[in-house]
């Protein structure tokens, strides 16, 4: 049967964009529905990652200036620096990924479709337009990837002006002296830091006992240690009672009480308050139904090792389908589930993947953690190396982190590498391949590595854990050879 496209492709955030590019590397016609009106990319180019990461940059560069040059009158950052120049910062940087995603589209024969798009059967997709039209298309397969948005809260309206969400404070117009951010995420830590950089007096209120319970221990008392470093208070187990604008104080206020203990009503006054829930998928306008296509208790879509849902023609990947819910795992998810689609063997995700978060400083892990092992009764080894004992960060005074690396005692092979500090997101890399081609730490010896690098911390905390090894009787020159111990 002859349908109007080989792939129609709902969202074209990392997985939509993936999922298309790699179909056109098949010769396959790929249409992609996007439901914004000017710009391509969804969360990932618009609201999420790139902008949060692009203000992250030039709110560290500041800090970076600020810590080396200092300031003779004493001035905090907000004090020298507009908010106004670093949103345009970020606006420019969004402009200029919207044009590569929109070039590559377009150099690729992608063609794309400006509405909202919904399914009316297992092969064909109705899209209303911004123009009050509507158009229908079929195809031999569809790829839902619609993303996820923000959970609301419960006791309070997010108003946009004094009470913000993860859009409206990208539209600040001048960088608050305070600020409190609700919420337990990965960002709300990322915008707490980045706002600590430009001076800002920071308040953190966590719902929950515990916050980013996943880090190794070690790598999460050095970063709680930063977090107080920077002014940054946070209050776990708490629940929000109400947030609202006193006029009288020209404040706005956050009433919460402690989940245990003293229950008091406690108030906070801060300038601006920024609320980072949970997330929800996208797929109440979907009509899955439709379709029969089913979804979890909290109706993320449910597939399977192939990124296919229960239908046979219907795929899809992203925050849609829910863990790890990363851009990074979405980009590589788009592109096995075209793979899949059109029977080309592909290299298959692997189980490790590592995670990423951007904060000042930043962390980044792959693999066991030392707990994690220990609970699995490994015999393991640490080896540390602190980036105060690295000549390039004492040059870039970054001189605040941590690499730790996880490995087996006997054969040395590698498990798990954490990392806090400059360039950890980066640095996690070179741990992630030598655990793909399932090496050890003796490669971190072996190797010349470029110095002066922070890479260099690799050596060192290789070699730290090696001297542990020999201290526990195990002769140095059998750690060495070639052979495993």
């Amino acid at each position: 049967m002859s349908r109007d496209y080989n792939v129609i492709i709902i969202g074209s955030g990392p997985a939509g964009f993936s999922c298309a590019m790699q179909s056109s590397k098949f010769d396959q016609k790929v249409l992609v529905v996007e439901s914004h009106e000017d710009y391509l990319g969804g969360t990932w180019i618009n609201t999420g990652t790139v902008p949060s990461k692009a203000l992250r940059e030039a709110a560290k560069t500041i800090l970076e200036f600020n810590n080396q040059f200092g300031d003779h009158e004493s001035r905090k950052p907000y004090e020298r620096f507009r908010m106004a120049d670093l949103l345009q910062y970020k606006q420019e940087i969004l402009e200029k990924e919207n044009r590569k995603v929109k070039n590559d589209f377009i150099n690729n024969n992608v063609d794309v479709a400006r509405g909202f798009g919904r399914l009316l059967d297992d092969h064909t997709v109705e899209v209303e337009t911004h123009l009050g039209t509507t158009e229908t298309y079929t195809a031999d397969y569809i790829l839902l990837c619609t993303g996820s948005s923000p959970t609301e809260p419960g006791t309070f309206e997010i108003e946009h002006n004094k009470i913000l969400d993860y859009k409206s404070i990208l539209d600040l117009t001048h960088i608050p002296r305070r600020l409190v951010v609700i919420g337990s995420s990965v960002s709300a830590f990322e915008y707490a830091t980045i706002f600590a950089a430009l001076g800002t007096r920071i308040t953190l209120l966590n719902e929950q006992d515990d916050y980013l319970t996943f880090l190794d221990h070690e790598i999460k008392e050095h970063f709680q240690q930063a977090l107080h470093d920077r002014g940054i208070t946070v209050k776990n187990g708490i629940s929000i009672q109400d947030v609202e604008f006193n006029p009288l104080r020209n404040n706005t206020e956050v009433k919460f009480k402690a989940n245990t203990g003293e229950q008091q009503l406690q108030v906070l006054e801060t300038e601006h308050v920024l609320y980072l829930g949970g997330r929800k998928p996208n797929v109440g306008n979907l009509n899955l139904d439709k379709a029969g296509v089913k979804t979890d208790e909290d109706n993320f879509i449910i597939v399977d090792e192939n990124y296919k849902t229960n239908v046979d023609s219907i795929y899809a990947a992203g925050d849609v389908i829910g863990f790890p819910s990363l851009a990074s795992a979405s980009f590589t998810q788009g592109r096995l589930a075209a793979c899949n689609m059109f029977s080309i063997s592909s290299l298959e995700m692997p189980e490790q993947i590592p995670y990423g978060i951007y904060t000042i400083p930043e962390i980044s892990n792959i693999g066991m953690t030392e707990q994690e092992a220990e609970k699995m009764g490994l015999d393991i080894t640490v080896g540390r190396a602190y980036f105060s004992e690295i000549t390039k960060a004492d040059m870039t005074n970054h001189n605040d982190g941590l690499l730790k690396l996880v490995f087996n005692t006997e054969s040395l092979k590698l498990l798990g590498v954490h990392i806090l500090g400059n360039e950890a997101a980066n640095l996690v890399h070179l741990g992630q391949a030598v655990m793909a081609l399932d090496g050890d730490v003796r490669y971190f010896i072996q190797h010349v590595m470029n110095y002066p690098t922070l890479s260099e911390a690799y050596r060192i905390a290789a070699f730290n854990g090696v001297n542990s090894v020999y201290k526990e009787g195990v002769q140095y020159k059998q750690i060495l050879e070639e052979k495993n111990c």
